[in-house]
């Protein structure tokens, strides 16, 4: 299974405090249609850390059964918990989405011998293909590009990984360690297309819940090597890349599809609405860009 190009971290709508299956549905259709190249339903995009876990194997079900098959699903499935991280897992394998996204430990703070034997627990009670997430900003413990190497070695199931450091020196790195049979991608929207051009394979994008097209059009024009036209499209989402983390993702990223009319803004706590100051300046660029 291969995790190429523009892939959405999508947002979960909720209307009254509960998963909205109709908005979600009409949400992943029109990704599809605007030629995204694969979503990721359970993220913390997604608030997965506020889902129940009956909530989280709904919509992961939603959202493969949306799919169809068109695009491929890779299924949040990663916890601090290693035994709650496996059942998760086993759930995104009975969801048949086409991967899981495993998430490092937050929280603990293993060190990376603890981070090999995280995965490899997983690794032992669930086979399919994993996507290992390594976002510090959030964790407080960063995957090591050798540590990577040897997990790439060990563990089949590990096939790439969302490198979310911001720090290309990093993954140009795992590059390096891994080979480019490894699949690496950006989790930043604004490392996406220097990811591409050192051997990277796309990005799990924030920016593409509202401009799916956009981004889904750079990554194959990087991938054709038509930096020209990839960097103008760079250039042209890079105020939606800042105010896209203008405060706590994904409150602006549900923020922006409100105003756009895809569905209204709701989100649970601890998360809250944007600051008014900044609810103008989301405004003012999404304006700019012709999108409101």
């Amino acid at each position: 299974m291969e995790f190429r190009g523009a892939i959405t971290a999508l947002v979960t709508p909720f209307r009254n405090g509960e998963v909205d299956e109709e908005a979600y549905r009409a949400f992943i259709e029109w990704q599809i249609e605007q030629g995204i190249h694969g979503l990721v339903p359970c993220g913390t995009t997604g608030e997965s850390a506020t889902l129940s876990h009956e909530e989280h194997k709904r919509v992961i079900r939603i959202c493969v059964d949306q799919v169809k098959g068109r695009v491929p699903v890779l299924a949040g499935a990663g916890s601090n918990n290693t035994r709650e991280a496996i059942e998760l897992t086993q759930e995104a394998l009975d969801a048949k989405a086409d991967g899981a996204l495993l998430i490092t430990p937050y929280y603990n703070k293993p060190t990376q011998a603890g981070l090999v034997a995280h995965f490899k627990a997983i690794a032992d009670r669930v086979d399919m293909p994993f996507i290992v997430y390594n976002v510090p900003g959030r964790t407080a413990v960063n995957l090591l590009p050798e540590t990577l190497a040897i997990l790439k070695k060990e563990i089949r199931q590990v096939i790439g990984v969302k490198e979310a450091t911001g720090d290309l020196n990093q993954v140009s790195r795992v590059l390096e360690f891994c080979g480019e049979d490894f699949q690496v991608l950006s989790g930043d929207d604004f490392t996406a297309l220097p990811t591409m051009t050192i051997g990277g394979r796309g990005v799990i994008s924030v920016v593409s819940n509202f401009v799916p097209k956009m981004m889904s059009d750079m990554c194959e024009a990087a991938k054709a090597c038509d930096l020209t036209t990839a960097k103008a499209l760079h250039y042209k989402m890079s105020p939606l890349y800042r105010a896209a983390f203008i405060e706590t993702n994904p409150v602006p990223a549900k923020m922006a599809l409100d105003l756009m009319g895809r569905f209204p803004f709701e989100v649970r706590l601890p998360m809250v609405p944007l600051e008014p100051g900044n609810k103008a300046k989301l405004q003012a660029v999404l304006t700019a860009c012709g999108l409101i």
